[in-house]
């Protein structure tokens, strides 16, 4: 059963919130600006909060971007609430998170009713990459690299990819001040996604994590930067029109290269610039390999990537423009599949 929902969640007359045992699945931003308080306070005034689900660690640690619960943590719930901003790609780790609770949930006999409260997706309705060929788990979903869906609208799909049957309900992005009022980016989604270019670019920066360059990772500009200590960043890369590559060096306090100086390049977007953060990336990738033996990619770059097309052309195989051609046709295949999904007027669109 499925239902989309235009009233605040606080609103919500059904049985399992106003009496049952309630859940939320919450990250900072599942903040009111209208009560100025979190969503997990409404249901604890009630009586009825029963369970909280967080990441891990602090806002910006390491461990805030991941939330660790087991099917067990379901049984005896009446309700779940998941109240998180998506940041717009199918490998968004807390959004991943939250379609293991809905493949946890379909396994049940019964269990507890799911309760989306939607946001405004920051990385915008663009399309970018391919469908996945296979299924690396059984958490990500049959969407492109970029889906321009909000959460709620990817749930619904991916409930039906699975054969769920429990009531799904989502609570519309524009029922609440904060769907009105507040950016998507004013609270950051996760630790890697610190402000306001940080979506546009993640779809493709994502994929550095699986080389030996990192994206910047533990600096205040995430995925604008990439870089290594072996890099030499005297050539100008290739880049799109309205793209500047920057040479410069930085030192990333996480992850790859914690601690040491990396050389590389800053991604900077002229304004108005639409950027297709997939292709730029491979293409990078493509063009470093050529340079220095020493890049390196590894097999979850492939599996993330999942698409012969894209894997041929990063193994020097094709060339960048039947790689183009590709893409804009997968996008095209995705756009008219996720027509079938929306809960919003406007609808998800491709790069020219």
């Amino acid at each position: 059963m499925f239902s989309f929902r235009t009233t605040p969640v606080g609103d919500q007359l059904d049985k399992g919130l106003l009496e049952g045992r309630v859940a939320c699945f919450c990250t900072p931003g599942s903040w009111s600006s209208t009560s100025q308080s979190y969503l997990e306070e409404l249901f604890r005034s009630r009586g009825t909060l029963a369970r909280t689900f967080h990441p891990g660690g602090a806002e910006f640690s390491q461990e805030a971007g991941h939330f660790d619960f087991s099917i067990e943590d379901l049984e005896g719930l009446d309700a779940v609430v998941v109240d998180i901003q998506d940041a717009g790609s199918r490998y968004f780790g807390p959004t991943r998170d939250v379609l293991r609770l809905l493949s946890f949930r379909a396994r049940m006999e019964e269990g507890p009713s799911i309760y989306i409260v939607d946001h405004i997706n920051p990385a915008g309705r663009v399309v970018e990459g391919t469908i996945p060929v296979l299924e690396p788990d059984s958490w990500t979903p049959k969407v492109a690299h970029r889906h321009g869906l909000t959460l709620g609208e990817l749930c619904n799909l991916y409930c039906g990819e699975i054969g769920a049957r429990f009531p799904l309900h989502v609570i519309s992005a524009l029922s609440s001040d904060v769907g009105k009022d507040l950016l998507p980016w004013a609270i950051p989604p996760s630790p890697d996604i610190p402000g306001l270019f940080s979506c546009d670019m993640y779809s493709g920066g994502a994929l550095w994590t699986e080389t030996s360059i990192t994206p910047g990772l533990g600096t205040p500009r995430p995925y604008e930067y990439i870089g290594a200590p072996y890099l030499s960043n005297s050539a100008v890369p290739p880049s799109p029109q309205g793209v500047l590559m920057r040479p410069c060096s930085f030192q990333p306090a996480l992850g790859l290269y914690a601690g040491q100086v990396c050389h590389g390049y800053q991604i900077i977007l002229l304004p108005g610039t639409a950027y297709h953060s997939l292709l730029h990336t491979v293409q990078l990738m493509r063009w470093i390999a050529d340079r220095d033996s020493r890049f390196e990619i590894t097999p979850g770059l492939l599996a993330k990537i999942d698409d012969p097309v894209i894997s041929e052309f990063l193994r020097g195989g094709i060339t960048f423009d039947i790689v183009q051609e590709h893409v804009k046709l997968e996008e095209q295949k995705w756009i008219r599949k996720a027509k079938r999904y929306l809960l919003y007027d406007d609808s998800p669109y491709r790069i020219k």
